[in-house]
């Protein structure tokens, strides 16, 4: 265990994935959405088959006992990778990704009802007062927009797509938790990858712009971005606790007001700012609350195994 070393690549991991949303925001007025989700995903495979030839686990880790698991996963998650970049044409940068927070707060919820996990009165507090922190980030989008304006309106139409895309993620992490218990991590990586990158490949059909040689190694390095994340993320985890690594993801807000402001020319709004900052709170309890319970239950356990029969 490396404490700081795994702070450290979860950060360069959300960096990453800032990075790679900022690229797809200025590319999204002018390639379509399924196009940038084939380059996305397509390049992603690049970095995580390096990384696992690197660890020799090739072809091993890409063996796979659930593969209508991998279907429902890729179809779940892909609707969410359309629906995120798709928001990103219509909304800043920093309030694209700070709609995003709203994924794990479905996942408890979800939990709950899809896995019959038990969530006690704690963590549904927690929910609820982050579900209210969403709510706060929606109304600029919202007020007069969708009433003056309807589905036409730029803002309210992306925040619309940037919390499906959230509620997307969260089914997508829900079948994730269940995979895990028979596929390894570069399987389910992978097949996401490949079928996202099969369903970006169908919008084809739907008219593709052909890139310049620039624009290409743009979206090839969206790509990359994508998968370098992915790996960083995965090893970030290895080096921590999870209840330690997983609130700095949180810091990809830092990245997206600053991208936005120094790239864009963009700045969020005070109540953009409040509501991320509600969500980020009740997200930070959600997993230091998850990590109690996941200690409590390891010592009751041990207990259990050593209680004489």
């Amino acid at each position: 265990m490396s404490p700081l070393l795994g702070i450290s690549l979860k950060l360069l991991s959300a960096l990453s994935f800032t990075l790679m949303s900022a690229g797809i925001k200025h590319m999204s007025t002018r390639y379509p959405t399924g196009e940038l989700v084939f380059f996305r995903s397509f390049f992603a495979l690049i970095p995580l088959l390096i990384w696992l030839a690197w660890r020799s686990e090739l072809p091993g880790a890409l063996k796979t006992r659930n593969l209508r698991g991998h279907l429902k996963r890729g179809v779940i998650g892909s609707t969410g990778m359309f629906c995120g970049f798709a928001a990103l044409q219509f909304l800043p940068l920093s309030d694209a990704v700070a709609l995003g927070y709203a994924a794990p707060l479905g996942v408890v919820v979800l939990a709950a009802l899809v896995l019959k996990e038990r969530v006690r009165i704690y963590r549904w507090s927690a929910v609820t007062i982050g579900f209210v922190g969403v709510l706060i980030m929606l109304s600029p989008h919202l007020t007069g927009g969708v009433l003056s304006k309807g589905l036409q309106a730029g803002p309210a139409l992306g925040a619309a797509l940037g919390l499906f895309g959230a509620f997307c993620s969260a089914f997508a992490s829900i079948e994730v938790r269940l995979l895990t218990k028979t596929e390894s991590t570069g399987a389910i990586v992978f097949y996401f990858m490949l079928l996202t990158s099969a369903l970006g490949l169908t919008t084809l059909a739907f008219g593709w712009r052909m890139p310049d040689l620039t624009e290409a190694g743009m979206l090839v390095a969206i790509g990359i971005l994508g998968g370098l994340g992915q790996i960083l993320l995965v090893q970030a985890y290895r080096f921590g606790d999870a209840s330690l690594i997983a609130p700095f993801e949180y810091s990809t807000m830092i990245w997206a007001v600053l991208i936005g402001w120094f790239v864009f020319g963009e700045w969020p709004v005070s109540t953009i700012l409040i509501g991320a900052a509600i969500v980020i709170a009740s997200g930070i309890y959600v997993i230091l609350r998850e990590q109690r319970l996941g200690v409590l239950k390891r010592e009751q356990r041990e207990i259990s195994s050593t209680r004489p029969t």
